[in-house]
């Protein structure tokens, strides 16, 4: 690829950034943590290439031996339709995949015959548990799939080609996104070559009733076809609908008899009556397209393809007006018209299990596509970040990675002028990628999230070690911070403590509060079914392993001296040596990363933020809160949080008040109810997605905030 003054002054930045990072992180961490943070993150740089690639599977081949079926007991969660006239050896390998890796939802499989010729009518009943039906006389695709509905007892009508093979979980991914997509009417698969090329990645319709299968030839891992969308209209050769709405609209319209534009058509009934069309890459079913009716238009059932658009464009003119041009060429832009478009950037993919602040992140974008905005991620990082990037896409973010990107500058180049507001996020990502984007998106509103001021958290760190050498990088800090905070067209901050900071330190820039973004749970588990304190957080970041080392010499012991039945339990992801050996001694649990965290929140009675240093609003309060989890925390764990002691907190600043109030939150079972339920309202009032969305639809969807 071609390499760009642009590209050089970028990448420049970014290794100045990350020089300046590593310096401070000698002063804070030291040698040892810090280098095995740069270790961490070459590793990470080796590992660009997608991690998440599947081969395409067939089933193993059977000789003559015929696939079988278990009917339900009950009524099927799915009915799986195939059509067919003739091929009896694609059906076969169809119906083997299916039995083969069967779903995890209860299916039936009905095959209706279209008057076949070959030997479908001698094999296909002899399979075990599958429903046979025959047509006489051949209808053509519209007739079987219709006759295969009436037939059906399931709960959703799954149309499937007999000329595919169903890779593995497909099902349960379409079936999955109808119960869990609001508004979900149709779901299609991606639909892949048997040679791996993708097929199609959803349908693109144009004002002259031509459609366009979107990605043909593509590569089915490149990100702008991985993302759960909406799309104009998703094949017949693989999607889901409720059969309730099938019926509804009037199933397949004869009008396209024998075939083709029957499930276009059907896409624009189902929108019509308020539900959505959705592509969902996460079931991919390899279609070997033209078996059955060829690839030439100009003869046979391939013909029908050419009269009916033309009857489509009729039947659809209203709609087909806001449609795109012909000549246009599909892009995201185009998938996406008509929605406000969000970029977002951060340092790396947001990982919500391991930090506060990924949590947040991940909450927004799931507000802003609640609300019908296009949301767009990129880390600066370019890592694929497994199953984590997966999950992103999973909810319908347009999640880049490495090698797709072509580095973030290049991909800015070609993609920024698409969107209609950016969000950089943390100054050391922010700071070389705005002049980049005012210069290729002059009219996109940047956002600086600051996620927390890092001036302010590096020179309590300073203060509290006395290190002059750590204030003069504070100080450094402040600078680069602030002037992002000057350049961007609005500064998001996380508390109103440092919405007033930067009151004094940048008076004439806009900052706006968006914090935490939480849940509150169902009701909270009561006093006498936990027990035990719990602390979490991440131990790459600094004020954490400060406050584990404190808390463990000087607050633990004072508290196991009085309740040695007591257990400790230390939570988060890389805890240092210091720490994880404490493990198993006086009541210590050092259990490192857990996948779900529930369990802690909800079983032990007392979670404790003893932070003597940082910046922002802690994520660890909150999840706790939300939990009923009364919190024994430091007055500067507690900045910017509206709590009040006493009422929905604890708060202590040494050693003995902090033991003091450890042990009266976990054996006072008045003490421990009003803190459970003052903490619940604080979440409810103040970090609640509800107590943001003015702000939130202010600062991203609103057309006039510019």
């Amino acid at each position: 690829m071609p390499f760009s003054l642009t590209d050089a002054q970028f990448r420049l930045a970014r290794a100045l950034g990350f020089s300046r990072r590593a310096w401070s992180s000698l002063r804070t961490r030291g040698w040892q943590s810090t280098w095995q943070r740069v270790l961490l993150r070459l590793q990470r740089a080796l590992r660009r290439a997608p991690v998440d690639a599947t081969p395409l599977w067939r089933p193993a081949p059977a000789g003559d031996a015929l696939p079988a079926f278990a009917e339900p007991d009950v009524v099927p969660a799915a009915s799986i339709v195939i059509p067919v006239h003739n091929h009896v050896g694609h059906t076969l390998e169809c119906l083997r995949a299916l039995a083969a890796a069967p779903p995890a939802a209860t299916m039936e499989i009905i095959v209706v015959d279209d008057a076949s010729s070959d030997a479908s009518a001698t094999l296909l009943p002899g399979i075990t548990g599958l429903r046979y039906h025959r047509h006489e006389r051949n209808g053509g695709f519209i007739a079987a799939c219709n006759t295969g509905a009436a037939l059906a007892r399931g709960e959703v009508l799954v149309f499937l080609n007999n000329d595919t093979v169903p890779q593995p979980g497909w099902l349960d991914a379409l079936l999955e996104t109808l119960r869990e997509v609001p508004r979900a009417g149709i779901v299609g698969a991606q639909l892949v070559y048997p040679d791996g090329r993708l097929q199609e990645a959803g349908g693109v319709v144009f004002r002259d009733g031509q459609a366009w299968n979107y990605g043909r030839f593509e590569s089915p891992e490149d990100p702008r076809y991985g993302y759960l969308r909406d799309a104009d209209y998703v094949s017949g050769a693989a999607l889901a609908i409720p059969r309730a709405l099938f019926d509804a609209v009037g199933g397949f319209d004869t009008r396209y008899a024998p075939a083709y534009y029957e499930d276009t058509d059907l896409a624009f009934a189902v929108r019509a009556a308020g539900h959505r069309v959705l592509y969902q890459p996460a079931a991919r079913v390899l279609h070997d397209e033209g078996t059955s009716a060829g690839t030439d238009p100009s003869t046979g059932m391939k013909a029908a393809q050419v009269r009916n658009r033309e009857v489509f464009a009729r039947h659809r003119a209203a709609e087909l007006a806001g449609f795109p041009a012909p000549s246009e060429l599909p892009t995201p832009g185009t998938l996406h018209r008509g929605q406000r478009r969000i970029l977002i950037v951060d340092e790396s993919t947001p990982r919500p299990d391991h930090d506060s602040g990924s949590l947040r992140l991940v909450a927004l974008m799931r507000m802003l596509l609640d609300d019908g905005a296009h949301v767009a991620f990129v880390p600066a990082d370019g890592r694929h970040a497994g199953r984590h990037t997966r999950a992103l896409r999973a909810m319908g973010v347009e999640t880049w990675s490495e090698p797709w990107t072509g580095g973030i500058a290049q991909w800015l180049r070609h993609h920024a002028g698409r969107f209609d507001v950016a969000m950089l996020s943390r100054h050391f990502v922010a700071a070389p990628l705005l002049p980049l984007l005012r210069r290729h998106a002059p009219d996109v509103r940047i956002l600086f999230d600051s996620v927390d001021l890092h001036y302010l958290r590096e020179r309590r760190a300073a203060e509290l070690a006395n290190d002059a050498t750590m204030l003069a990088i504070a100080r450094r800090t402040r600078a680069r911070e602030l002037a992002v905070v000057a350049a961007a067209d609005a500064t998001l901050v996380v508390s109103a403590a440092e919405r007033e900071l930067l009151a004094a330190d940048a008076p004439g820039a806009k900052v706006e509060l968006l914090s935490n973004l939480h849940r509150v749970t169902g009701e909270a588990a009561p006093w006498e079914r936990r027990h035990g304190v719990v602390f979490v957080g991440g131990f790459h970041h600094p004020p954490n392993v400060d406050a584990l080392r404190w808390f463990l010499a000087e607050v633990w012991p004072r508290v196991h001296a009085q309740a040695p039945g007591l257990a400790f339990h230390c939570i988060g992801s890389d805890p240092p040596i210091e720490i994880a050996t404490r493990h198993g001694h006086s009541g210590v649990q050092v259990h490192g990363h857990v996948a779900d965290i529930a369990p802690w929140m909800d079983g032990c009675r007392v979670a404790v933020a003893p932070l003597r240093f940082g910046a922002g609003v802690k994520g660890k309060i909150n999840l706790s809160m939300a939990h009923g989890q009364p919190v024994v925390a430091t007055p500067v764990a507690a900045e910017g949080m509206h709590l009040h002691d006493g009422l929905d907190v604890l708060l202590a600043d040494d050693a003995d008040a902090f033991a003091h109030a450890v042990l009266r939150a976990h054996e006072d079972a008045v003490v421990w109810s009003r803190l459970s339920a003052g903490g619940r309202a604080n979440v409810e009032r103040h970090f609640s997605i509800e107590a943001a969305r003015a702000t939130v639809h202010r600062l991203f969807l609103d057309p006039a905030a510019g």
